[in-house]
């Protein structure tokens, strides 16, 4: 039997890298998963890689930032599997490019619109659909609300920026609070909090062997992270093996913020 027999998971961004990687991982541990992301497309081609591995799945396009977007998200993940054990709030984005990056690190010169956009997405969103899903959870006697940080929103960081760093940090404080308000439902709720994964190339800058050298010479454990090993986690945080485990701000990052 697998660690997430019986249980329905609601995972968004699951077209991505990370939503993917738990969305295949969580059917494999018995989870029924609806998987949600603003590409329609690309999340249905999720679907079907679960499915053809033998995994139950549905997926929907949904905008996080639109409450109209993520009410139908809920409402179609609850019709299709009539209950739901855990919300897995993966959507989010980053600063998107060498332009906006360079302006990111100056809040002088920060537009106002690269502001409210990672906002929305990134610290907006969880709300919404935290709103609109645990409601489900507590009717089904209980659950775990699983968000994906950054080691950037525990330390801050100027080269994942201003935006970045604000909405992950405000998610962490997000993750506490509402894991005090619905621990009297048994709603357990908590953060991991990444640090740099394979691949990485964040700002369109080349990968080459120095840059590589460089980037995990920042992480004790001598590599940088992967997709698996922050599933991994997830996988714990919405079994009941994580009973007595809420309001926990949990790095994956290889030693990086216990030296920083």
């Amino acid at each position: 039997m697998g660690r997430l027999e019986g249980k329905t998971a609601l995972i968004t961004g699951a077209a991505g890298a990370q939503g993917r990687v738990a969305a295949l991982t969580f059917a494999r541990q018995g989870a029924r998963v609806a998987l949600a992301d603003i590409n329609e497309e690309r999340v249905r081609a999720v679907q079907a890689e679960v499915e053809a591995a033998g995994g139950q799945a549905c997926a929907m396009g949904v905008d996080v930032t639109s409450e109209d977007s993520v009410k139908a998200m809920v409402a179609a993940a609850l019709a299709r599997f009539g209950s739901l054990n855990v919300l897995y709030n993966n959507a989010g984005i980053n600063n998107g490019g060498p332009t906006e990056a360079e302006r990111d690190v100056d809040v002088v010169r920060l537009p106002l619109e690269i502001w409210q956009r990672m906002l929305a997405v990134n610290l907006t969103g969880v709300f919404l659909c935290s709103k609109h899903a645990i409601p489900a959870l507590i009717a089904a006697g209980g659950g775990s609300v699983i968000n994906i940080s950054s080691t950037a929103g525990i330390l801050g960081s100027s080269l994942s920026g201003h935006t970045y760093s604000a909405s992950k940090g405000g998610l962490n404080s997000l993750t506490r609070s509402m894991a005090a308000a619905y621990a009297k439902h048994q709603v357990r709720v908590n953060a991991i909090c990444p640090g740099s994964l394979e691949p990485v190339m964040k700002f369109g800058i080349p990968r080459t062997p120095e840059r590589q050298k460089m980037l995990e010479a920042n992480y004790p454990i001598g590599r940088l992270g992967t997709e698996d090993d922050v599933v991994q986690l997830a996988v714990y945080l919405a079994s009941d093996e994580s009973s007595w485990t809420t309001g926990a701000i949990i790095p994956v990052d290889g030693g990086f913020t216990s030296t920083s």
